[in-house]
């Protein structure tokens, strides 16, 4: 999605207030509506990826969910289908099962509405190489080890965080 691209800007209850080109809701920290998706393979390894140097948002960190920004008009639901089948270049991907949905806000001006999602890929990925500079599926404990090491995007760990929760059968989020 490119900076031109129109978002639904969002209010603090995810009520659509309005519009706005993608670039422009970010340099006025207009609260939009994103998607993250937990890929697994067949061997129950997450997909884990760097992000290029020319993203807009977060350029060049890790990230262990595929997503991004939700169009105008477009449901969470299609958008985490169409991120994920973007980023991993392949299509005919299962439906995205939607496990909750947070408000992320950094404090500084960065703040979404985030519904995170889980979705296996049993196809061979070919990543989106304007999305993403490195990605390959890793064990959980291998990225458990790595969150630690390797930098990552603040909104990925936000919502890593409250998958572990809800996996522990804490808060729905």
């Amino acid at each position: 999605m490119s900076a031109d691209e129109i978002i639904d800007i969002v209010d603090e209850d995810d009520r659509v207030i309005g519009t706005s080109p993608r670039g422009e809701a970010y340099a006025r920290g207009l609260r939009h509506r994103c998607v993250f998706v937990l890929v697994r393979d067949a061997g129950d390894r997450i997909f884990v990826h760097r992000r290029t140097p020319g993203k807009q948002v977060f350029p060049s960190l890790y990230d262990m969910f595929v997503g991004g920004v939700v169009g105008a008009g477009e449901g969470y639901d299609a958008a985490a289908l169409r991120e994920a089948e973007e980023e991993l270049g392949v299509t005919g991907l299962p439906r995205p099962e939607r496990l909750f949905r947070f408000l992320y806000d950094d404090g500084a001006g960065r703040t979404w509405w985030s519904a995170v999602y889980e979705v296996r890929c049993d196809l061979p990925v070919r990543p989106q190489p304007e999305e993403v500079a490195w990605g390959d599926f890793l064990p959980e404990a291998e990225l458990e080890r790595r969150l630690d090491e390797w930098e990552w995007v603040p909104d990925g760990l936000a919502a890593y965080a409250r998958l572990r929760t809800y996996r522990s059968g804490g808060s729905r989020g």
